[in-house]
């Protein structure tokens, strides 16, 4: 039974990813994890963006870290087990970003297989250990999210429901394309992930309708909707599933989490 488990569990990387800003990445990130662990999963979130949202989000202060996963992408010596930090939420551990990861990134461009960086220091050790690793990409088409994507086998692209997203979307999935190509196969894209959603509104309507004719990738069944719990509950430190269990925000990210894991099967 043991390594059968472990067989199962190994290998559920997924990255989270557009480079446009504010469409809800991190609050994804921070939310879906925190629902995957009320169903029972070890989760470990990986912050990949220099502005460390998910690292404070999660409610470490940055003042306290002293190694963070840029030192992680450009010191050989340095594993990803060692940052790696508790936070307030059960079965949720973050490996933190601080403000240095723009640097390091600058550094990665002069190394030798600088795409492969994140990817080389995410072992057996990490994919045994938890059953989902969540990788929060910063707002770029960069580097970090090209080490993002080649470590990770599934992708998750929130998308706002407004009518210029789309274009990002395409931009990204081209990139996909490319990754898919030449640096890993194993990726998939799990899903579009509508972001944002006041059904008041008939274009958010039409830009689902939209979505969902982009092309063969599916689109969630969930939808995140506007909401104010989801806005505050960061500033506490802990996931909308711990912060306002009972909220259909809440909700919704439990119904995000089980697709997830239903696409993993």
């Amino acid at each position: 039974m043991g390594s059968a488990k472990r067989r199962a569990r190994l290998g559920k990387v997924i990255a989270i990813a557009n480079q446009k800003g504010g469409v809800g990445k991190t609050t994804c990130a921070i939310n879906l994890g925190g629902a995957l662990a009320s169903l029972g999963n070890d989760v470990l979130c990986i912050d990949l963006d220099p502005q460390a949202n998910l690292t404070v989000g999660l409610g470490i202060d940055l003042n306290t870290v002293e190694r963070s996963i840029a030192d992680v992408l450009i010191d050989s010596n340095i594993s990803i087990a060692s940052i790696i930090r508790p936070t307030k939420t059960k079965k949720v551990d973050v490996a933190p970003a601080t403000l240095e990861l723009s640097a390091a990134e600058v550094e990665l461009f002069n190394a030798i297989g600088r795409e492969m960086a994140l990817r080389d220091k995410l072992g057996r050790d990490l994919t045994e250990r938890y059953d989902f690793i969540l990788i929060d990409c910063p707002p770029t088409l960069g580097l970090l999210t090209l080490n993002a994507l080649v470590a990770a086998n599934g992708v998750i692209i929130p998308v706002q429901t407004q009518y210029y997203a789309l274009k990002g979307v395409a931009a990204l999935l081209k990139i996909i394309k490319t990754v898919q190509n030449r640096l890993n196969p194993n990726l998939k894209v799990l899903g579009l992930l509508p972001t944002f959603y006041d059904s008041r509104t008939i274009l958010a309507r039409d830009m689902l309708d939209s979505l969902k004719d982009l092309g063969d990738h599916q689109v969630f069944g969930t939808v995140i909707r506007q909401s104010v719990k989801i806005g505050e509950a960061p500033t506490a430190g802990v996931p909308i599933t711990v912060y306002e269990p009972r909220s259909d925000a809440a909700k919704s990210f439990v119904d995000l989490a089980k697709e997830v894991i239903g696409a993993h099967k």
